[in-house]
């Protein structure tokens, strides 16, 4: 599956949300750990149902 990811830049770090998935958004220092990040909170989100 493939979801839309909104990126955001706030202070020195980033986080991310997915809207098709309520609640499932997660935070990094790094463009690189965030996209590891989203996807464990995508799982984990999906795990849940």
């Amino acid at each position: 599956m493939k979801f839309d990811v909104i990126l955001h830049k706030e202070g020195n770090g980033y986080w991310a949300e997915v809207p098709a998935l309520k609640g499932c958004y997660t935070q990094g220092d790094t463009i690189d750990e965030i996209k590891d990040n989203i996807k464990e909170a995508i799982t984990a989100w999906c795990d849940c149902l």
